[in-house]
């Protein structure tokens, strides 16, 4: 290594400036990401709400469009997913980096590696959970943004929050922040768990070892893995998609957690919690795919070993 080693100059393995440049990567792979795929998720979040809204997602946009005001209404929701992902993205990625390590050192290289699946599953739990109370406010705001109606709720995304936080309260933006978990952190550690041992067993099948493989190479094996753990994580997480959604715009005041979750059941049923999923696995295919491309693209930008 570099005697010059920082956080953006081949940082040693395992250092501060190892792990805060994976937190760098992480928020550089997931604000970009979520924010370019906005006009999926809003469609996605109204007819979630109200399946009958829209008959199709294209007829969402049209009418978008045409009623609210012109293309730029497709990004509603924008400013808040950008800030809120790259936070999550920060703490999910450098936190699973940490946890990782920090859990490999419990045991021996070679329990490490014989039970690998599990310090893959406990560190992606442990990292999503610390990196959704910095996602949850910016989510709150989102959700309110995309599925007030008639629109807009707000100017964007501060006039948004000030709103929320003047009428409702500062806590009014963490009342989503246990179906959040619910959502996030199956999805998180599905993403993470199915994207290393997918990659493993690609790279398994390759007719050359990962370190005799060019940086292009090892980018390539993490796009194509990324795409196929994206398929799991969307159908994993997608019940839990839909109940924040709908507690985040219909939770009433005074209502407990368990009460709302049960009253929305009670109204949409199973087959309900399944709205929306077609475009959720187009969405987050395409996103976890790329967040992984990206990712491990500033890895090796930084001299440091891709994922996996």
């Amino acid at each position: 290594m570099s005697e010059k080693s920082s956080i953006f100059n081949s940082p040693k393995l395992y250092s501060f400036d190892y792990f805060a440049a994976c937190t760098v990567g992480g928020l550089v792979a997931c604000g970009p990401t979520h924010a370019s795929v906005t006009p999926l998720d809003l469609v996605k979040c109204r007819r979630q709400v109200d399946a009958s809204l829209y008959k199709s997602n294209m007829d969402g946009w049209r009418q978008i469009v045409k009623n609210e005001g012109g293309l730029s209404k497709v990004f509603t929701g924008v400013g808040a997913t950008a800030i809120g992902y790259s936070l999550q993205g920060a703490f999910k990625y450098g936190g699973y980096e940490f946890f990782k390590h920090q859990y490999s050192q419990l045991a021996s290289p070679e329990t490490a590696h014989q039970y690998r699946t599990g310090i893959f599953l406990a560190a992606s739990a442990s990292a999503e959970f610390v990196a959704d109370i910095f996602l949850c406010p910016w989510e709150a705001v989102k959700v309110r943004q995309q599925t007030a109606l008639p629109p807009p709720f707000a100017r964007n995304v501060f006039d948004a929050y000030s709103k929320m936080v003047s009428k409702e309260g500062f806590a009014s933006l963490y009342k989503g922040i246990t179906p959040l978990w619910c959502r996030q952190i199956p999805y998180t550690m599905c993403k993470f768990t199915s994207f290393e041992r997918i990659v493993e067993i690609i790279y398994a099948k390759l007719p050359r070892p990962k370190s005799e493989m060019s940086s292009l190479g090892q980018i390539g094996v993490s796009f194509t893995g990324g795409y196929l753990a994206g398929i799991l994580c969307a159908v994993v997480s997608h019940p839990a998609d839909v109940m924040v959604s709908k507690i985040n715009n219909e939770r009433q005041k005074g209502e407990s957690m368990g009460q709302a979750m049960s009253r929305i059941y009670g109204k949409i049923g199973f087959p309900g919690l399944w709205n929306g999923l077609a475009v959720r696995i187009l969405m987050i295919g395409t996103l976890t795919s790329f967040q992984w491309l990206i990712y491990d693209s500033f890895k090796a930008a930084v001299g440091l070993p891709t994922t996996g």
